[in-house]
């Protein structure tokens, strides 16, 4: 039986629903994501077992009743960051921005909605153990903050090929393959703060 906390996302745009399937999952691991291309699919599928619904704009409108008795479990996808053209009473979240910064959005949310996740269950204890060296920790931390190898390097007073080797290892301990996977990480684990992103 799978007792994960469950998120549902709403969105006639399946690129759009699955790229964002695929960052909620690295952003909150402990979740099951699942992806509806409808409002009608969505109540086909006992649409009370979920945690958070990420609907598309459109969707909202189209059964606003519905989100509005779900207003506090409800997040609106908006293309435009413009508040003139949101929904006051949800949240939203703006998807038409670059990777990083939707990221960041989505990292903000969940910490300022779970209570920098104490309100989430626990993480598996897979995810939990310590799997990067310190040394490891502090090249992902610089690696997030936007820095060059070069720069690393010199910041650590450590050789060129030793940062590349580094950044090998971090990406293939933790089976990641690009910067943004690994800003969630550094992330999530409290190794970088939002706000150095």
């Amino acid at each position: 039986m799978n007792n994960r906390p469950k998120i549902a996302i709403i969105d006639p745009n399946t690129l759009s629903a699955l790229g964002l399937k695929s960052i909620l999952q690295n952003v909150m691991p402990i979740m099951t994501v699942d992806t509806y291309g409808s409002f009608a699919e969505l109540t086909a599928n006992d649409p009370d077992n979920y945690f958070h619904y990420f609907v598309a704009m459109n969707v909202v409108l189209e059964n606003k009743t519905f989100f509005s008795e779900h207003r506090r479990k409800t997040i609106v996808l908006t293309l435009s960051l413009d508040s003139t053209s949101q929904l006051s009473e949800f949240h939203s979240l703006c998807i038409n921005v670059p990777e990083q910064e939707l990221i960041r959005s989505l990292l903000a949310l969940e910490q300022h909605a779970h209570g920098h996740g104490q309100n989430l269950p626990t993480m598996p204890k897979a995810l939990q153990q310590k799997v990067l060296t310190d040394r490891e920790i502090e090249v992902m931390s610089l690696i997030v903050q936007g820095y060059i190898n070069k720069e690393i390097a010199d910041k650590l007073n450590i050789g060129l090929a030793t940062v590349i080797t580094h950044r090998k290892n971090i990406m293939d301990k933790l089976g990641m393959k690009s910067v943004s996977a690994l800003t969630i990480y550094a992330i999530m684990h409290g190794y970088v703060d939002i706000n150095k992103i």
